[in-house]
C-alpha cells in the first residue's frame, strides 16, 4: 500500500486509535487479513468469521510485524477500532484509489471473468507497472484489498467484480471507480440465485452505469457478440467500444482457429491496425477473452502489434483452469476444476475435442470427467443433460460423471445421445473416478477433469499427476 500514517487512516475511516503510541509510524506493508501473510509494516484487518475470530491473532500479528490492527473492538495491542471493519476497509481502499491516480479496469461476466482479467494484466504491465486481482477475489472483501496493494508506481489497477445480486456490482463499483468497464457475457452462472438472464443482465450492467461520462475519460467495453451485454450501451455515458467476432465490433478477431494442440489462433484487427495471434492457452472460448483484453489496451494506447505479441506470449496465471500436463508416461491432465457453469463447461470440452485431434494421432483417447454445476436453480436438469449430450456430438471417448443427481443428470443426457456401453459411466465420488482412471489410462490419453468448485474435483488431477510423476498408486 502507499504509505499512510495510521492517524491518517483513522481519519479516513472513522475509527478511533487504542493502544498507540505514535499515530505517525506508517503503514509500508500490505494491508491483510490472513495473519500468515503479515510482514513488516502490515496492517491487519480483523474479520470475524464463521470459524475464526481474527482478533483472536492481534497480538501475533503484532509481533509479527504489523503496525496495528483494523478492529472491530480492543485488542490490547496498537489497533484502529471501527464499527465494521468491511466498510472501513473499503473506505480505505476508496480513499488510495484516489489519491494513486492510477487508471482503474473493471470487469464482470458470468463466465471468463478471471482468465480475462488475467490476460489484460499481462498485456498491460508491458507498458507500466500494474496490480490486479489476484485468482478470483472479486468480492467486497478481496476487491479493497487488492486495491490496497497498488503502490506509489502503479499506473493500472486491474479489478475483477463478482456479483451474486441486484446492486453488489455497484456497491463495488463505488469502493474503487473505475474509469474503463468491461462487460464479458451475460451467460447462466448463479442464475438459481438471480431469478433469470435478464436479472443477471441488470446486476452486470451496474458496471457501466457507474463509469464516467465519455468526456470524462469513461469506456465502457461490451461484447458485441452477445445482445444482452451490447443493449448495455444504452446505460451508460461512457464511451462505448465493441468486441468480438461480429463485423460491428470495433476491435474483432477474423480467421479464427484451433491448432492441433486446441490452441486458439486468429487476426486481431482494431481501429488502428491489424496483427496476428497465437495464444498458449487452450480453447477456442479464450478468443473471446482475449478481444475483450485487445480492446482495453488499445484504449489505453497500444498498437495491435504490441497487444498481439503480449496476448500470444501471455499464460494462465490462476489455478486449475485449463491447466495442461503431460505426465512422463504421455497422458495428459487437463484441469479446468476451479469452477464450472454451462458456459464455460463447453467451451472447456470443445477444447478437449481439438485435443484430440493430436491425442488420436497418438493413439490416444479423450476422457472428460464431469461433475455438479452449482447454482442453476430450476435450469439445473436441463443444463446438466445437455453438456452430457454434447459430450456425445464432441465424439469425446470417455465421459466419467461424478457425484449424485446431477452427474447422473450428466450421464443420461450421454446415454440418450447415444453413448452406451462403456462411452459414459456414472461413479460416486473422487476416489472412485481416481481408481477408474487410473486402471484404464493409457499413454496419449487426455483427461479434462471439470466441476463447480464446490465439487472439489480438483482432488482427481491432482492424484492422477502424483501418479503419473511417481508411477505407483498415489493414494
Amino acid at each position: 500500500m502507499i504509505a499512510l500514517s495510521l492517524a491518517e487512516i483513522a481519519e479516513v475511516v472513522g475509527g478511533q486509535t487504542h493502544d498507540i503510541p505514535d499515530p505517525s509510524v506508517q503503514v509500508t506493508g500490505e494491508v491483510v487479513r490472513d495473519s500468515r501473510e503479515v510482514g513488516p509494516g502490515s496492517l491487519f484487518a480483523a474479520f470475524v468469521g464463521e470459524r475464526v475470530d481474527g482478533h483472536d491473532f492481534a497480538a501475533q500479528v503484532v509481533e509479527q510485524g504489523a503496525v496495528a490492527v483494523l478492529a472491530s473492538r480492543p485488542v490490547g495491542v496498537p489497533a484502529i477500532v471501527v464499527d465494521d471493519v468491511q466498510t472501513a476497509l473499503g473506505a480505505l481502499a476508496r480513499h488510495v484509489v484516489r489519491r494513486l491516480g492510477a487508471t482503474l479496469v473493471a470487469l464482470t461476466g458470468s463466465a471468463g471473468k478471471t482468465s480475462t482479467k488475467d490476460l489484460i494484466a499481462q498485456v498491460l504491465r508491458t507498458k507500466a507497472p500494474t496490480v490486479f486481482t489476484p485468482g478470483s477475489l472479486n468480492n467486497e472483501i478481496g476487491l479493497p484489498l487488492t486495491a490496497l496493494s497498488a503502490t506509489e508506481d502503479t499506473r493500472f489497477l486491474v479489478l475483477e467484480m463478482g456479483a451474486r445480486g441486484i446492486g453488489h456490482i455497484r456497491y463495488l463499483a463505488d469502493l474503487t471507480p473505475p474509469r474503463i468497464g468491461l462487460v464479458l457475457n451475460v451467460g447462466t452462472a448463479h442464475i438459481g440465485e438471480f431469478g433469470g438472464r435478464e436479472q443477471i443482465a441488470q446486476a452486470k450492467g451496474e458496471l457501466v452505469e457507474a463509469l464516467p461520462a465519455a468526456e470524462d475519460g469513461g469506456v465502457a467495453v461490451l461484447n458485441a457478440d452477445d445482445p444482452l451485454v451490447s443493449a448495455m450501451a444504452t446505460r451508460t455515458k461512457a464511451k462505448v467500444v465493441l468486441f468480438g467476432e461480429s463485423a460491428e465490433a470495433d476491435v474483432r478477431a477474423e480467421n479464427v482457429r484451433l491448432t492441433d494442440t486446441g490452441q486458439p489462433a486468429f487476426s486481431l484487427h482494431t481501429p488502428s491496425g491489424a496483427s496476428d495471434v497465437t495464444m498458449r492457452l487452450y480453447g477456442e472460448h479464450h478468443v473471446s477473452n482475449a478481444l475483450a483484453a485487445a480492446a482495453v489496451a488499445h484504449e489505453l494506447g497500444m498498437s495491435a502489434e504490441e497487444i498481439a505479441l503480449a496476448l500470444s506470449e501471455a499464460g494462465s496465471l490462476s489455478r486449475w483452469r485449463m491447466e495442461v500436463t503431460e505426465r512422463p508416461d504421455g497422458v495428459t491432465i487437463v484441469n479446468d476444476a476451479y469452477n464450472a457453469n454451462p458456459e464455460s463447461m463447453r467451451a472447456a470440452l470443445r477444447a478437449l475435442a481439438a485435443m484430440g485431434t493430436a491425442a488420436q494421432a497418438r493413439g490416444g483417447r479423450t476422457w472428460a470427467v464431469l461433475g455438479k454445476m452449482a447454482e442453476l436453480g430450476d435450469e439445473a436438469l436441463a443444463e446438466h443433460d445437455a453438456v452430457g449430450r454434447l459430450a456425445v456430438r464432441l465424439n469425446v471417448g470417455k465421459l466419467v460423471a461424478v457425484g449424485g443427481v446431477e452427474a447422473s443428470w450428466l450421464q443420461l443426457g450421454a446415454y440418450n445421445e447415444g453413448s452406451w456401453g462403456e462411452e459414459s459411466v456414472h461413479v460416486s465420488d473422487a476416489q472412485a473416478a481416481v481408481d477408474l482412471l487410473r486402471s484404464e489410462l493409457r499413454p496419449g490419453d487426455v483427461v479434462l477433469v471439470k466441476a463447480s468448485r464446490s465439487v472439489g474435483l480438483e482432488s482427481v488431477a491432482q492424484a492422477l499427476l502424483q501418479t503419473g510423476a511417481e508411477g505407483v498408486d498415489a493414494r
